[in-house]
């Protein structure tokens, strides 16, 4: 990967890469507290869902080395499932129909494989004569596989089910001897065969439960075909995406019924948006909650809700702790931070509210400001409900302005304005005649001829 950042940290669709295959599990068969085998001294807390076991592996010593640091939690189970980190496509109905079929045949071991036209490193499936797997083949360097080995084209999934005893065992009989000198978990399964032991072949019918990621370009293919579920699962949910090619929705938003995303929106992080509403083109919402029947196009919101029917953008930006409650309206080049817009107030236009309360039916004119940091401390406005704030209204925090109060154009506040009350700055204006004949003339004689 190239990367100071753990491959399994590496985030597909907004959400860490081994995050994927255990809330697979989780999906398909419940497992509730899967273990992660991590390399010695390797921190991926941080990209890890809520109720997992975390053991280490001493020492890198191969996929086999992995699955022996967890033998005593093997030796307590009854069935094991064995995942790879680096594998995110890998489907809660994949991991069920796997089990289900060792379910079914009763085997020791049961391997997921798939067909790859170009199988490259992976390990090769090598079937006996009733079609149950006789041994895997390792082909990542030479000597590993022999040619005929190397032809075949069914290999490896890297994803397994197990009798918890048999793989005991087995794993405490595998060697090291090969190219890498590690421990192949593969190589249990011949242990099994020579025990006496089924080891059946589940064939997964999609080959992108074999994509594992190794580098950058594989990391944007897995993320493209996890980004094209995605958006498939949401239309078929009844969302319309106006065009899929042009849109970035991450694995955790939520998008209710009858909503529309237009082309060259990202919905990121667990942001949600309801019913009827419409998002875009060209925004881009993370981790922010919109109601029903919301409008937002072409703006940039974080952190932050916007109840039903309100209005954002075009061109406003909403950062954390931004709220608009219902039908109120937050229009273009506005930019609101940490404040509460009320029901059916409007900043319509070319304004900055930030650490503010604005009351129900209120209405900010252009160029209005709050003027929240003193320097030393971010200080709040509160503005009531109908008051009529005039374009170029700067308010200096804290401030009050009462209900039905209004201000005068350009005024600058101070102190607070009581209820029903027009605040105005007192500025008289005062005409220079001939100024700009004055003005030229100055200018011509310092040019020169």
């Amino acid at each position: 990967m190239r990367s100071s950042t753990p491959k399994v940290l590496h985030p597909v669709c907004g959400r860490a890469m081994v995050a994927w295959p255990l809330l697979a599990a989780r999906e398909g068969v419940g497992a509730e507290w899967p273990v992660v085998i991590v390399s010695p001294k390797q921190d991926i807390v941080s990209g890890l869902p809520d109720k997992v076991r975390i053991i280490e592996q001493s020492q890198s010593d191969g996929t086999g080395g992995a699955i022996r640091a967890a033998l005593p939690l093997i030796e307590e189970a009854e069935t094991v499932l064995v995942l790879s980190g680096d594998h995110p496509l890998v489907s809660a109905q994949t991991i069920a129909d796997l089990l289900a079929t060792h379910r079914e045949t009763g085997a020791a071991a049961t391997v997921m494989t798939a067909v790859l036209e170009d199988p490259g490193s992976y390990g090769r499936v090598v079937r006996d004569e009733s079609g149950d797997l006789a041994r895997i083949v390792e082909a990542k360097a030479p000597g590993d596989a022999t040619p005929e080995q190397l032809a075949i084209k069914e290999v490896n999934a890297g994803t397994y089910a197990f009798a918890a005893a048999s793989l005991a065992d087995a794993l405490k009989r595998i060697g090291n001897d090969n190219a890498q000198g590690e421990y192949y978990l593969g190589d249990v399964l011949p242990l099994m065969r020579e025990a006496g032991l089924r080891v059946a072949v589940h064939a997964a019918p999609d080959a992108t439960v074999m994509l594992g990621v190794n580098t950058r370009a594989e990391l944007a293919q897995a993320e493209a075909e996890a980004r094209r579920r995605i958006l498939r699962r949401h239309m078929l949910a009844g969302v319309t995406v106006v065009d899929p090619g042009s849109t970035w929705i991450d694995a955790d938003v939520e998008i209710a019924a009858d909503a529309r995303i237009e082309p060259g929106t990202s919905l990121r992080g667990k942001t949600s948006v309801g019913a009827g509403t419409t998002v875009g083109p060209l925004s881009t919402l993370t981790d922010t909650r919109l109601g029903a029947n919301v409008t937002v196009p072409h703006s940039y919101l974080v952190e932050c809700e916007v109840a039903e029917g309100a209005q954002v953008g075009p061109f406003a930006y909403l950062r954390p702790g931004a709220a608009l409650e219902p039908a109120a309206k937050a229009g273009a080049f506005v930019e609101v931070k940490n404040s509460r817009i009320g029901e059916g107030a409007k900043v319509p236009h070319l304004a900055y509210v930030g650490d503010a309360e604005i009351g129900a039916g209120s209405n900010l004119g252009a160029g209005t400001i709050t003027a929240n940091y003193d320097g030393f401390r971010k200080n709040r406005t509160t503005i009531g409900r109908d008051a009529r704030i005039g374009v170029d209204t700067m308010l200096i925090a804290p401030v009050e302005v009462g209900d039905g109060a209004y201000t005068g154009a350009g005024a600058v506040i101070k102190s607070d304005v009581p209820e029903g009350a027009l605040a105005v700055s007192e500025n008289t204006q005062r005409n220079i005649e001939g100024y700009a004949a004055d003005k030229a003339a100055k200018m011509q004689e310092e040019q020169g001829p």
